[in-house]
């Protein structure tokens, strides 16, 4: 069965009116749904519209606030704590890195700390945020226990991500590093169980410890680089769970099992105003530089971040894919909610 081909405008739509039939505001719905179908555009397929099923459910089930009480406290001239009250993440952590950037503004560096949020996506989202107010972004977040660590053959820690984004003018488009710690994402696993395909060998071990391309044999995925992975996850789980005070690893809630409880996530936004360094006036100009320098060398050498801009182009002219599997579900919450299915491109 054939993948269905969407326009992003139409199943940006679709996203909206789902997120409003499940008692989101309309601005709400509209910034979540903007958000996952760029990332769907740039081809990160395991953070993008693939998840709206999860999140609908969880909104459903009240484990995911549609109109959180979101708190913010500045705790000094360069930091704050946001509660996201169990909102969707994606709400929450834009609002932290918008009072990151507002802490930059004044202080050169603004630092937010999140608690009680919920999945955010892919975190690129949130350090590209701090590119268009000038800013360089850094972000982390982290998750329940989804990745053995180096030696290990159960789950402990989370796929815990790091992002980190810089001004360029090249192309206009900021270089940006935007990657799980794990080999891959769980989510990578989660859209090939749904669509019931095989992933390649060393992604994933079965709860023997022993590498398997079964997608539904997966109990762990792999650190990303072995030992440099697993570290990484360390530092990431105690920077945005403990810091925050939030539990970490294996006190996390299941992110597919324990559908009516709160994720109770942390994150941690930073926001750098480069005008506060020696080179910030010439920084943009001088990663546009070095972008070209290291692609000169050789026509296949891409720059962190352009293979998500590539893919932007291609599927902004011509339509994101939706798996079977996901379209079966599209189908299904449409029929729930009495809202349209969007249109596909034949």
């Amino acid at each position: 069965m054939n993948s269905h081909l969407v326009s992003a405008p139409d199943l940006e739509l679709w996203v909206t009116d789902a997120f409003i039939s499940v008692g989101l505001t309309e601005s709400d719905s509209r910034l979540a749904a903007i958000m996952l179908v760029q990332t769907s555009l740039w081809g990160i397929d395991s953070h993008g519209v693939a998840r709206v099923p999860h999140y609908l459910e969880r909104i459903s089930t009240g484990s995911i606030r549609a109109v959180p009480q979101m708190d913010y406290t500045a705790t000094g001239a360069a930091t704050g704590s946001l509660d996201g009250d169990h909102g969707l993440g994606f709400i929450v952590c834009q609002r932290a890195m918008e009072e990151a950037i507002t802490l930059a503004h004044a202080a050169g560096v603004g630092v937010v700390g999140v608690k009680n949020s919920s999945h955010c996506g892919a975190i690129g989202l949130y350090t590209r945020q701090a590119v268009k107010a000038g800013m360089i972004g850094i972000a982390f977040t982290h998750s329940d226990s989804f990745v053995a660590p180096h030696r290990g053959k159960s789950a402990f820690f989370g796929t815990n991500p790091i992002s980190i984004a810089i001004p360029s003018t090249y192309a206009q488009r900021p270089l940006c590093l935007d990657m799980a710690t794990s080999i891959v994402p769980w989510n990578r696993i989660m859209n090939a169980r749904r669509e019931n395909c095989s992933i390649p060998f060393g992604y994933g071990v079965n709860r023997l410890g022993e590498d398997t391309t079964n997608p539904h044999e997966v109990t762990a995925v792999k650190p990303m680089a072995d030992h440099k992975g697993y570290a990484m996850a360390f530092l990431i789980d105690m920077l945005c769970g403990p810091l925050n005070g939030m539990a970490f690893g294996p006190g996390l809630t299941k992110m597919y099992e324990q559908l009516d409880e709160h994720r109770r996530l942390g994150s941690l936004m930073i926001a750098l105003d480069p005008r506060r360094f020696s080179g910030g006036l010439t920084l943009a100009a001088q990663v546009a530089a070095a972008i070209a320098a290291v692609t000169g060398q050789n026509q296949g050498i891409l720059y962190p971040g352009e293979p998500e801009y590539l893919s932007a182009e291609i599927r902004g002219q011509c339509g994101i894919p939706i798996e079977p599997g996901l379209w079966q579900q599209m189908e299904h919450w449409s029929s729930c909610m009495n809202i349209p299915l969007p249109t596909t491109i034949p």
